[in-house]
């Protein structure tokens, strides 16, 4: 089942359980991948990689939406954005934890034979395709640089 055919599913169930905010979140993820589709020209549907990455940029902006509202003590409308986050995330692979990345991000740089701070571009590359989806870009950049800065992995 593609990603498109899962979220129309779920909209009808959210339709018939009267779930305002979950139909909301799921309608604006229908509208990114319908604006996806039109953009590449229609025909066939997107690639997996194509829906991970629209899912991705998703839950990030509403990331950052909740940070910028809890900011401005705007409780209401920072709730929104979690509750559209948490929906999102269902769409979403499981997301590595601290001690799982470290150990896929060991790997990779033992793999690469990187060996101090100057290797960074490089591992960043392969890990941010290698873990697309299973962590956040900041969360990667940061444990590949301090595993780096600290060459006793």
């Amino acid at each position: 089942m593609t990603l498109k055919e899962r979220v129309e599913a779920d909209i009808k169930q959210a339709m018939l359980a009267k779930d305002k905010p979950r139909l909301q979140a799921l309608r604006s993820i229908k509208s990114l991948i319908l604006l996806a589709e039109t953009e590449k020209g229609g025909g066939e549907g997107l690639t997996q990689g194509t829906e991970l990455k629209l899912l991705t940029k998703a839950a990030k902006q509403r990331r950052e939406s909740a940070e910028v509202y809890a900011q401005q003590n705007r409780a209401d409308l920072e709730q929104i954005e979690l509750g559209e986050l948490a929906v999102i995330e269902e769409y979403l692979p499981k997301q590595l934890d601290e001690g799982d990345l470290r150990i896929r991000l060991v790997e990779i740089i033992q793999r690469l034979g990187a060996t101090g701070p100057s290797d960074l571009g490089r591992v960043m590359g392969v890990a941010s395709k290698e873990l697309a989806g299973q962590a956040d870009g900041r969360a990667i950049s940061a444990a590949v640089g301090a595993l780096l800065n600290n060459t006793d992995f």
